[in-house]
């Protein structure tokens, strides 16, 4: 599938890590390092605008390595992005470490992964069928 991008950043165009890899890189695009502090949170700006084909969504997703080295993560995980947004894509980050966490141009901040999505319609109903699990929710299923 071929997805229309614009690339204002100084940084190349996201691009999968290995051949089966679902996730393109995302850049942060930065003037200058801008450092998170401790349960600091911040907008990374990408300089990256796409055009998504209609059914389909992008979902920003925080990178494994950042968050297990630095405890830095995307705050609202995962971030969609509309087929009909056109503004910069960003990041939302967030350091949830106890150290201070410096971000520089072109460091790897998180993931996109592009999805196929359904548009539903709503039927309303007054119940809905019975099934095993019922109403049960949080942990109800157990631990096994």
């Amino acid at each position: 599938m071929k997805v229309k991008i614009v690339n204002k950043s100084n940084n190349p165009l996201p691009q999968y890590s290995t051949p089966l890899s679902a996730g393109l890189d995302l850049r942060a695009f930065l003037d200058e390092p801008m450092t998170l502090q401790p349960l600091q949170r911040a907008l990374i700006p990408t300089g990256l605008f796409i055009e998504l084909p209609q059914g389909y969504e992008a979902q920003v997703r925080p990178r494994s390595g950042l968050a297990i080295k630095h405890g830095i993560t995307v705050l609202n995980s995962p971030g969609t992005i509309d087929a009909d947004y056109r503004g910069e894509i960003k990041v939302i980050l967030i350091n949830l470490s106890d150290q201070p966490y410096t971000i520089k141009n072109g460091e790897r901040i998180a993931q996109l992964v592009i999805a196929r999505h359904e548009t539903i319609q709503w039927q309303p109903v007054e119940q809905l069928s019975d099934t095993q699990r019922g109403q049960g929710g949080f942990g109800s299923t157990g631990k096994k």
